[in-house]
């Protein structure tokens, strides 16, 4: 396993080779897959992002916050001044106790919940449990996601088609009707959709669905919202190093040339598109809503 490759994210440099580039060996994992056992280590900004106190005070709910960009993000939030809660799953808790540490490190507070946001009820609890423990809520991050590659539709089964519905499309609905009647004028919710909302892969036919769900989602309710003075946005990731795809969600000869074909070259690291949920949260971005901000080396999603 090679170290952590840490840039710093505020001198200018080239960003052709900012970050490792492919090709990169086959590394197979069961979901969800751990950090740890990716080849190059990702960059989630432990060591290279700084804060400057844009999130002071506010508080924080991040699904998915123990790895990939909602790990980068929970750094960040912290980073800038916010207490954060994050849910993943009950088996991702050894990535999920080092996010709580770089969390607390800051003199932040962190509040961790673990379990599975396919169930309705859960998803309710996991609002409350954050609103009682950070005392209030004053931003939603939708992150978590489900996504396995199949080459033909004849592979997919109707169980995986139900999951990645039920992660990627009814959790954050669920969680959004949850946390509406906590927060107040200022707040922000931002949703996790893909540039395979706008260009689909043909081996992630399910995925790709739900994350063109996550656009209309978050213009429809941006719309319903805006009169409250709450803001919603979506980022819209391209290819991004993170253990979702070395599990299931890229085939392995796809991770060998992982983000090579953006003009970039190289797939980006979770440290570059965490400055974006932060703009996002931020009153920096108090214009912005209803907008799909793309992350994505260049490739042309629209």
């Amino acid at each position: 396993m090679s170290e952590l490759r840490t840039k710093n994210q505020y001198e200018k440099q080239n960003p052709l080779d900012q970050y490792p580039r492919p090709p990169f060996p086959r590394q197979p994992q069961e979901r969800p897959g751990v950090i740890g056992k990716m080849e190059p280590l990702p960059d989630h900004g432990e060591k290279s992002y700084q804060g400057f106190g844009r999130l002071k005070g506010r508080k924080a709910l991040i699904t998915g916050g123990d790895s990939g960009i909602g790990r980068a993000t929970a750094i960040a939030f912290a980073r800038e001044g916010a207490d954060v809660a994050i849910n993943y799953l009950p088996e991702e808790e050894e990535n999920a106790r080092q996010v709580v540490e770089l969390i607390e490190a800051e003199g932040r507070q962190a509040v961790s919940i673990p379990g599975d946001i396919v169930q309705e009820d859960f998803c309710q609890t996991l609002v409350e449990e954050a609103v009682s423990k950070l005392g209030g809520l004053d931003i939603v991050v939708n992150n978590a996601g489900r996504q396995t590659a199949q080459q033909s539709i004849e592979e997919l089964t109707t169980e995986q088609y139900d999951n990645t519905f039920k992660v990627n499309v009814y959790a954050p609905f669920w969680i959004c009707k949850a946390a509406v009647p906590h927060l107040e004028a200022g707040a922000s919710i931002i949703n996790t959709a893909s540039v395979q909302s706008f260009d689909p892969s043909e081996s992630l036919l399910d995925y790709a669905q739900t994350k063109a769900c996550n656009v209309a989602f978050t213009k429809a309710l941006s719309q319903q919202m805006a009169e409250k003075g709450i803001r919603v946005n979506a980022v819209a990731p391209g290819p991004f190093w993170t253990p979702l795809q070395s599990s299931g969600g890229q085939p392995q000869d796809k991770i060998e040339e992982f983000g090579s074909t953006t003009p970039m070259g190289r797939p980006g690291q979770p440290a570059e598109i965490a400055p974006i949920y932060v703009l996002l949260a931020s009153q920096e971005s108090s214009y912005m809503t209803g907008e799909v901000v793309s992350v994505t080396g260049g490739m042309m999603p629209y």
